[in-house]
């Protein structure tokens, strides 16, 4: 990916952190952004096809959004902290190549191949 791209989600990670500063988040929120939507690839364990909807559900940039939103429009604290923690984990995820997944299998990615120089742009 290139660096004005990887510097776009690195910015939108940093917005998201920002987010949880000002709820005065618990610090096992930050972990949660880190890691947390990262239980999703235990859906490859049902196959290709539902692992990567399972992954893509919980890495979506516009379902991060909507809860977020929901959350305003809701008053609900749990979906705007979904929504904030989906939104900085993708963006954290794309800031090190990992993109939505193709049901080709896991390391089929919409920013091309994970792996050793199998990136479409690096």
């Amino acid at each position: 990916m290139k660096g004005t791209l990887k510097l776009e989600e690195l910015l939108m990670l940093a917005l998201s952190m920002y987010g949880l500063y000002e709820m005065e988040a618990s610090g096992w929120l930050y972990l949660l952004l880190a890691l947390g939507p990262d239980i999703s690839m235990l859906g490859y364990l049902g196959g290709n096809k539902i692992g990567a909807l399972c992954y893509n559900l919980f890495h979506h940039k516009g379902i991060a959004i909507i809860l977020f939103l929901l959350g305003i429009k809701l008053d609900s604290d749990p979906l705007f902290l979904s929504g904030v923690i989906l939104f900085g984990h993708s963006s954290l995820d794309r800031f090190f190549g990992y993109g939505l997944k193709y049901e080709k299998g896991f390391k089929y990615t919409h920013l091309g191949m994970i792996g050793k120089n199998e990136n479409v742009e690096s």
